[in-house]
């Protein structure tokens, strides 16, 4: 079999969800990227009990959708694969370009940015990428990116939050400690590490903290 693999560019459409509304009252936006398996709308509800006059919330939505458990009755996405991670990369990183331009986000705001689980790597990549000189990057029980070096993000000035829970089924004690290296090495002095009581979730006790 002689096959041959070959690539196109097409234009392509995808939605994303907010929560709240963007006025003169909102003092901080939210881009969160959510894990492996999920919806952008139901990834907002970890979101909803932030003050809605003050918190505006923007889900990006991971492109891969498929069906999760059994029956083809619930839906779920995800972000990357080992599979072609490169240029899906790109094609995200644009496509939450795209996203941020429709918003129109006000620079006199504070932007956080957000991801959980497979989600990290998603909000990682954007903010060394796109050098995003946001307020505050949050990394919630998800692995850093092996490519990053420390000047992938020499341009940050913003507050790194490092969350896990500390029976996280998905980080033992090796995987953990690893994690929290990498970060001090790449995020130096800014970087601060925070712990709970729990699995692999998303602790919305630590998120109502943030602000």
């Amino acid at each position: 079999m002689n096959s041959e693999e070959k690539e196109i560019s097409y234009q392509t459409t995808n939605s994303y969800s907010t929560l709240n509304k963007l006025t003169e009252a909102t003092k901080n936006v939210w881009l969160v990227c959510h894990g492996m398996s999920y919806l952008s709308r139901y990834f907002l509800k970890y979101f909803k009990h932030l003050n809605p006059e003050e918190n505006y919330i923007i889900a990006p939505q991971a492109p891969s959708k498929s069906y999760i458990k059994g029956g083809f009755k619930h839906v779920g996405a995800n972000w990357l694969t080992k599979e072609n991670t490169l240029k899906d990369t790109e094609n995200i990183l644009r496509y939450i370009d795209a996203v941020l331009e429709a918003e129109q986000i006000p620079t006199h705001l504070n932007l956080i940015v957000a991801g959980y689980s497979q989600g990290v790597s998603i909000a990682s990549r954007y903010v060394a990428r796109r050098q995003l000189n946001c307020n505050q990057l949050v990394l919630m029980s998800g692995g850093i990116p092996k490519e990053f070096v420390t000047s992938d993000f020499g341009f940050l000035t913003a507050k790194v939050k490092l969350v896990y829970g500390t029976s996280d089924e998905y980080l033992n004690d090796e995987r953990m400690v690893y994690e929290k290296t990498r970060a001090e090495e790449l995020f130096t002095n800014r970087l601060e590490v925070i712990s709970f009581e729990g699995n692999h979730i998303v602790n919305t006790d630590i998120i109502n903290s943030l602000v």
